[in-house]
């Protein structure tokens, strides 16, 4: 993986790049591919994820592996909480199944801090995960990238 390659927008953040940096890392996080998220992280990416705590992009490919192997069927929204020249914060949630079928929405927080070339070095993420019944899901997209018409989290009510 390429360290050096530049990954826009970059700091110092306008509250318009801010936002596209949150949809950018939602819809990398919406392939579910450890191999084509972890190349935004700078190589000794530092984070903590739930009581999880990983170092490096090796590290971040394999705890994104377990969690993929766990919560199936993934769906997320990012919204942007606040940001400053090379830090944001963000709200999400996301609906998943185990492997029994039964559904999740999951909710949390995330603190992001980014290097001069737009890549994220740290990243602090709380969850919390909510037992819902699959008539109760909001979250109803093909797997993949959510589409640009589709409702965020606050026009969920979420």
């Amino acid at each position: 993986m390429d360290t050096s390659a530049a990954r826009p927008p970059c700091p110092p953040f306008t509250r318009d790049s801010a936002i596209a940096k949150v949809r950018a890392a939602e819809d990398g996080w919406n392939t579910r591919d450890p191999q084509r998220i972890a190349p935004a992280y700078t190589a000794d990416s530092r984070w903590r994820n739930r009581a999880e705590f990983a170092l490096g992009r090796d590290e971040i490919i394999a705890l994104l592996e377990r969690k993929w192997q766990r919560e199936r069927d993934y769906r997320l929204i990012k919204e942007l909480w606040a940001f400053t020249d090379n830090r944001i914060a963000v709200r999400f949630a996301y609906e998943w199944h185990d492997s029994a079928g039964n559904w999740f929405r999951s909710y949390g927080n995330e603190n992001w801090e980014f290097d001069a070339s737009g890549l994220m070095q740290v990243r602090h993420a709380s969850i919390n995960d909510l037992a819902i019944g699959e008539a109760e899901r909001k979250f109803r997209w093909p797997s993949g990238r959510r589409p640009d018409d589709y409702p965020g989290l606050s026009a969920l009510g979420l």
